[in-house]
């Protein structure tokens, strides 16, 4: 610049609308700003933004090839992963000041990255990187690691495993459950299946992101795995997930039959497995059911996984996330003394985060529990209102939250038609969450819609097969017969739902009182006996019936009345 400002500025101008420009435009990056001879970029992957550095760096190493040194112009790049802060169509924060001092300390003509950019790249660039160790950045408080690399024109940036870039240190495992779906297995000998498993991989692991607990690997990363021999701890190690999911498709004629298999990547033990089939001409309803019955069957699984590992787990070492773990454990005890141990802990973890809106969710199921027990206190029920009204607040986005808000507002606070709206948004953002469709039948059962409260819960059923409340789903497909006046019906789920839980209050009513209208009395007051054995505290006059027309709501008091449910 010192020797010839105006030719250095035209070459600048030039390489930036040849090369820099369109080449940050191909790899989805977006130019926030300029900074005399710099510029500031970002790109929502880590992969695109080295990728883009090196073909840059390429293209500036050919210019220059035959170029005298001290004419050259040679550019540096720094690239950090990080939180920022968007205002006005500018970035800043410390992801965007790491990213500078990068630069800073880059060779000319070369990239520094730092360590959390480098474990995103692992595998995915073929670019060969120096290990520089910690680095005192300027204004940055903390040494950080970082990594180099020299660019020369033959350097390439196609995905592949280098041996400097697989020395990294093994990732930290996220604190909640994290999940990663391997690319399926084409186990047909037909190419042409390829992409029919590469799409049963995409379900998946768009249906599983939708659980906002679970921490999802995104599919970019998996496909690196692609056609090699892996084992799922080295998995676990290099994407930082505890859970690895891995199947295989194999077709026969017009059918195709797939597994799938969970495993716990950090001890190896495998946590589910199964199979599914059905015929190619269906292939796409296929693939929905597949990763809808993959789902479902993962979340209760998973859930388990996690609630074991937090009893484990030394009580003074506790966070908010373990708090909600145990808590939820007592709960699917499905007794009043496990119900108030929850509920204690789902309050301590609202207090170490206030913001943990599926902690203000789960609160509310101990409230609803309370309330078939011995009915609730208008204090208690102000309370329910509230935690229900944060949980909206706190989990817009989060069906489960949204779920047992609606819920809630419905059987606790007479707000049928709110209820119903909220678990129609749930159902929205994550149709493959079993609870909301549960509890939307629940809440249809209420409205005097028991058609559409069997559909939803036979939806439930399917979904979650292994659910940890499935007892639930048969509860309420009983509450929907009796409002059909299908009598039988109402009692077969009834006794279905107390063989799956003994400790089922309102399946143990649902019981007494379908045998009842049905005429069996010698089974209404069985199941009466047995009903006052689990909720002692239950009476006809702290007895909720919904929206219940006054001369049906007689009619079942009388039923409870005639199999021996006390005033």
């Amino acid at each position: 610049m010192g020797q010839d400002e105006e030719g250095t500025l035209t070459q600048l101008k030039t390489f930036r609308n040849t090369l820099v420009d369109p080449t940050i435009t191909a790899y989805r990056g977006r130019i926030v700003k300029t900074t005399g001879d710099g510029m500031l970029a970002e790109f929502a992957s880590a992969v695109d933004a080295v990728r883009c550095a090196v073909e840059i760096q390429r293209g500036m190493a050919r210019q220059n090839a035959d170029v005298p040194q001290h004419v050259r112009i040679e550019f540096r790049f720094g690239i950090h992963v990080g939180d920022i802060i968007v205002d006005d169509n500018d970035i800043f924060g410390d992801g965007v000041n790491i990213a500078a001092r990068l630069e800073g300390i880059a060779e000319p003509g070369g990239i520094c990255i730092s360590d959390d950019a480098q474990r995103q790249i692992r595998g995915k660039v073929d670019i060969a990187l120096e290990d520089i160790g910690p680095q005192n950045l300027k204004n940055i408080a903390e040494p950080m690691r970082a990594w180099r690399s020299r660019i020369t024109p033959k350097s390439s940036a196609r995905p592949a495993a280098t041996a400097s870039i697989g020395t990294a240190e093994p990732l930290t495992l996220p604190d909640k459950p994290s999940i990663a779906v391997l690319p399926f297995q084409n186990m047909s000998g037909d190419p042409e299946q390829e992409y029919f498993a590469d799409g049963m991989v995409e379900e998946i692991t768009t249906a599983l992101s939708r659980f906002h607990w679970l921490f999802v690997i995104a599919r970019t990363s998996t496909f690196s795995y692609k056609g090699r021999a892996v084992d799922v701890k080295q998995v676990s190690r290099e994407l930082g997930v505890r859970y690895v999911l891995e199947g295989s498709v194999r077709k026969a004629g017009n059918r195709v039959r797939i597994t799938g298999q969970l495993i716990d990547a950090t001890t190896g033990a495998h946590l589910w497995a199964d199979r599914f089939e059905g015929f190619l001409e269906n292939i796409f309803e296929l693939q929905d059911q597949v990763a809808s019955g993959v789902v479902g069957a993962i979340d209760p699984k998973l859930l388990e996984a996690e609630m074991a590992r937090a009893t484990r787990k030394p009580p003074a070492n506790l966070d908010a996330y373990d708090c909600f773990l145990r808590a939820s454990a007592y709960v699917y005890q499905w007794t009043d003394e496990g119900t108030e141990a929850g509920l204690a802990l789902f309050y301590k973890a609202i207090e170490l985060d206030p913001n943990y809106a599926q902690a203000h969710a789960f609160a509310l199921q101990c409230y609803i529990w309370r309330n078939t027990a011995r009915g609730l206190t208008d204090e208690e029920r102000r309370e329910t209102a509230r935690l229900a009204r944060e949980a909206v607040r706190l989990g817009k986005d989060d069906a489960f939250s949204l779920s047992w808000a609606g819920f809630s507002l419905a059987a606790n606070n007479g707000e049928l038609e709110n209820g119903a709206a909220l678990l129609d948004r749930a159902l929205a953002l994550n149709p493959n969450l079993a609870r909301s469709w549960n509890l939307s039948g629940w809440v249809r059962v209420f409205l005097n819609q028991p058609e559409i409260a069997i559909e939803h819960l036979a939806r439930a059923m399917r979904l979650s097969p292994l659910d940890l409340a499935f007892h639930a789903m048969e509860t309420a497909m009983a509450a929907a017969h009796l409002r059909a006046d299908r009598y039988d019906q109402a009692s077969l789920w009834a006794e279905k739902a107390l063989r799956d839980q003994p400790n089922s209050a309102d399946a143990a009513q649902l019981l007494a009182t379908s045998c009842a209208l049905g005429g069996d009395m010698e089974r209404a007051r069985s199941a009466m006996q047995r009903l006052l054995q689990i909720a002692p505290g239950r009476r006809i006059s702290n007895r909720s019936f919904g929206r219940t027309p006054p001369e049906r709501q007689a009619l079942i008091e009388s039923a409870l009345r005639k199999a021996g449910m006390p005033e």
